[in-house]
């Protein structure tokens, strides 16, 4: 977008070097123009400058700000340390948390450019994002995250002092091996924020005992293996079978896990849902607050709050964030997020501004109404990476990116050409790379289907392969182990063909002693 803005008011600073006041200097700045000129709606914003030593911290406990122990997060820290200071590895400028208030960190060792860029990029251009976006509305709490961390990490502890260390170790060691089948993916009805978790933990204990107490009555034996099927529609209703969310079938009727068990498995819940939306929405979040921070970058250089050098050290960042690698190049690694969320932020700004005639036949909608900031918080708002790529994406861009559809079947002996850059190619092209970020598509369909509750207790699970693709035969038996000592008894896993029903293959796996410990009252 042109600029006609007269360079007037003095720099936000000059040189590298910045102090607190600095950073309060250029917040503002950046808060006149996101609020004022782009319409965005964010939290409160915290920011906090952070140590190498902090950020590697960060990075080891998935970015959160208040985090239970465990002893991989020690192993991820010294990894990423020592790749660090082997110099094989950077580190990112800013950890942005969702939140409320919103939570950025930066890096002290950034330049004052580096420290505008970051703020604007994280602390409007993300926070914006996690507060409107419907997912994160959806599925997340920002105003209770921080006090239920807070609750998590002191819950922990005092599990640990109380049952120790090695006992919560090894729960939390199964619920990480859970924590991918760990999430609802269809909206539920929430009765309570997370603030008010540890009052009603209590509660939660009272009413799961009763409920398990009811449920788990019967002893196991031979004698009663006679099906009903009026019993059996009670017992898979009663257990709300199927069910996806293994984490929260395991601590809702698990029969042998002690209420602070099922506490944990919660917890860990919980923080995996949190981190659900973020999974379905990187294209467009990073997409978000890269072009947020660009348009402001540019509009506080016109008006002259920004150096010439402060810019050109900010376009040498702002092109490798945004640069994609060709598929022959060795740095080649798939298509970055930053690049295609941003040039498709960038295209709906051209469509709405100076539409070509493909584009009115594209997208009729927005084509030349020449309200583009609009259109990008109404889209912000409203879709997530494969909805937003399957409506947005322009032949442009398809022929900018060189996109095209290939079909790699394994009963075919070469590859075929499926798509390329025609009308019906780009249609096939959409589809096909929204696909990609669809999370039904990605996402190992994986289901409780009934418990033998008249027998040995045996839980037996599905796996719906998507293409007969099998599970990898390692993970699956290593996840197995730890569904089956959270579970307590006999666990089978079949792997199914969708299309045909047919058992392709199973999985079994059988408690280990001692692993959770069983307290008898």
């Amino acid at each position: 977008m042109s600029t006609t803005l007269i360079k007037a008011e003095r720099p936000l600073f000059e040189g590298a070097d910045w102090e607190f006041s600095t950073i309060q200097r250029c917040h503002d700045a950046i808060e006149k123009v996101a609020l004022g000129e782009m319409g965005l709606d964010v939290y409160t914003n915290q920011i906090e400058v952070i140590g190498t030593e902090q950020m590697l911290d960060a990075y080891s406990s998935i970015g959160m700000p208040l985090f239970y122990k465990h002893w991989s997060f020690g192993k991820h820290f010294a990894r990423n340390e020592a790749m660090y200071r082997a110099g094989m590895q950077g580190l990112a400028y800013e950890i942005v948390i969702n939140s409320n208030p919103c939570i950025s960190y930066i890096m002290e060792e950034n330049t004052a450019t580096m420290q505008t860029l970051v703020i604007a990029h994280a602390a409007f251009g993300h926070n914006h994002f996690f507060k409107n976006n419907y997912l994160f509305q959806q599925w997340t709490d920002a105003n209770g995250i921080l006090d239920y961390l807070e609750f998590a990490r002191d819950y922990i502890m005092s599990c640990e002092q109380r049952y120790g260390e090695a006992a919560v170790e090894r729960l939390l060691d199964a619920a990480h091996a859970l924590m991918s089948q760990a999430v609802h993916k269809y909206p539920r009805k929430r009765t309570n924020d997370l603030r008010s978790e540890e009052k009603r933990e209590r509660e939660r204990r009272e009413h799961d005992e009763k409920v398990f107490n009811d449920l788990w009555r019967t002893v196991p034996g031979k004698d009663n293996t006679r099906s009903n099927p009026t019993a059996e529609e009670q017992r898979k209703a009663l257990l709300q079978l199927p069910q996806e969310n293994l984490l929260y079938f395991m601590e809702k009727t698990a029969p042998r896990l002690q209420p602070w068990q099922r506490e944990v498995l919660r917890i860990v819940r919980i923080i995996a849902q949190y981190f659900y939306p973020q999974s379905q929405t990187k294209v467009m979040n990073e997409g978000c607050a890269t072009y947020t921070h660009y348009q402001i970058m540019n509009r506080l250089h016109a008006k002259g709050q920004l150096t010439d050098g402060a810019m050109v050290e900010f376009l040498q960042s702002h092109t490798n964030v945004v640069f994609q690698p060709d598929f022959d190049d060795r740095r080649y690694s798939g298509l970055n997020p930053y690049a295609l969320g941003f040039s498709m932020m960038q295209d709906i700004e051209r469509i709405c501004t100076e539409p070509t005639e493909e584009d009115e036949q594209w997208f009729p909608h927005i084509a030349g109404c020449n309200d583009p900031m609009n259109v990008l918080r109404d889209v912000w708002a409203n879709y997530r990476d494969e909805s937003f790529i399957l409506q947005y994406l322009s032949p442009r861009l398809v022929r900018k990116f060189g996109l095209f559809h290939v079909l790699d079947d394994s009963n075919e002996p070469n590859l075929r050409v499926e798509a390329i850059h025609d009308e019906r190619g780009y249609r096939k092209i959409k589809q096909a790379l929204a696909r990609q970020y669809d999370v039904a598509w990605n996402s190992t369909d994986i289901q409780v289907v009934d418990v033998n509750l008249a027998g040995d207790r045996r839980l037996i699970l599905h796996h719906r392969a998507l293409n007969r693709i099998l599970l990898d035969e390692k993970d699956a038996r290593m996840v197995m182990q730890h569904l089956a000592d959270l579970w307590g008894y006999d666990v089978l896993l079949k792997e199914i063909d969708p299309a045909t029903d047919a058992v392709l293959k199973e999985h079994a796996a059988s408690p280990r002693p001692g692993i959770v410990k069983i307290e008898t009252s």
